[in-house]
């Protein structure tokens, strides 16, 4: 790989490190399968690029927008869910459906070319820096800073409540946490973070698109998986580190694969690399706690 396919793929896993966050919110700490990012992702890349383009907005304030319609999104979902007692998996399979339309009508068409337009990334222009320089380091901080965001609110009185709704529901709601709640504001805080990196991925390609949010939600647990298996994830800050670290390397993992000419991969096989690379960390995962489960029965015989 060359420096620019590397700096590249480090800027993608930094972009998709904010996804496995908010995958971790949902699946790990609130016990939420949430599948609305199929539809937030490409919901904060639409809102960014409509109010770029259409109106002109500046491109700090038309991200944060992305963002802010991600939480929207996720609210709706947990919203069925809670209110109306819908199924998390189908609520959010609702919401990603109707935001496929919704993204159509905000983007007047499949797509919204970026292209001639001021976006986060110029502001760095007159540092005399190559923006696929300045990019990786960018995106680097901001995920960082997002990673302190989430592991402070983790520990104030809302997020350890967060936390204690998603571990044991009933002990939360004896102990007076407003468990609906908390989803209400968990999954659409989770669904904030995977629309911010919609809005940032579609500033980077230059275009946003209807159809970028297929296969986010695998990336987002395959992150989250390949991340936690790897490091430690025995506090907060660890595993939410490991999800960050997970995003990275798993986008060199795929991108390795596609280069490698001995495998005869196109880029258009993308999918299927990602689905090899979540089975065999999954397989590599129940593996190992098998494994750990033999070892401590021996030692108890």
């Amino acid at each position: 790989m060359s420096l620019y396919e590397i700096l590249g793929t480090l800027e993608t896993g930094f972009v998709f490190g904010l996804v496995a966050l908010g995958a971790y919110l949902t699946f790990r700490i609130l016990d939420f399968p949430d599948l609305t990012v199929e539809g937030s992702f490409p919901l904060g890349a639409a809102v960014c690029a409509a109010l770029i383009v259409t109106l002109g907005w500046n491109p700090w304030l038309a991200t944060a927008a992305g963002g802010v319609a991600g939480f929207a999104a996720g609210w709706a979902t947990a919203y069925l869910n809670v209110r109306f007692r819908i199924l998390h998996i189908l609520a959010g399979i609702l919401l990603a459906i109707s935001l496929y339309s919704i993204n159509l009508r905000i983007m007047s068409g499949p797509n919204k070319p970026l292209l001639g337009v001021e976006t986060v990334f110029d502001a760095f222009g007159g540092f005399g820096v190559p923006t696929y320089i300045v990019s990786p380091i960018f995106l680097g901080a901001v995920t960082l800073v997002v990673l302190a965001l989430v592991n402070l609110f983790l520990h104030t009185g809302w997020g350890m409540a967060m936390r204690a709704a998603g571990a044991n529901p009933a002990m939360a709601e004896a102990n007076g946490i407003n468990v609906g709640r908390m989803k209400l504001y968990g999954v659409g805080l989770a669904n904030a973070m995977t629309a911010l990196a919609g809005a940032l991925f579609a500033q980077i390609f230059g275009a946003a698109d209807a159809y970028m949010g297929i296969g986010v939600i695998i990336v987002g647990l395959a992150s989250v998986i390949v991340g936690t298996s790897l490091l430690s994830s025995r506090t907060i800050l660890q595993a939410t580190l490991a999800c960050i670290v997970g995003a990275v390397l798993y986008r060199f993992a795929v991108a390795l694969a596609l280069n490698a000419d001995f495998l005869g991969l196109r880029a258009s096989d993308v999918q299927l690399v990602t689905a090899v690379l979540v089975a065999l960390a999954l397989i590599a995962q129940y593996s190992g706690s098998g494994f750990k489960r033999f070892f401590k029965g021996a030692d108890k015989k």
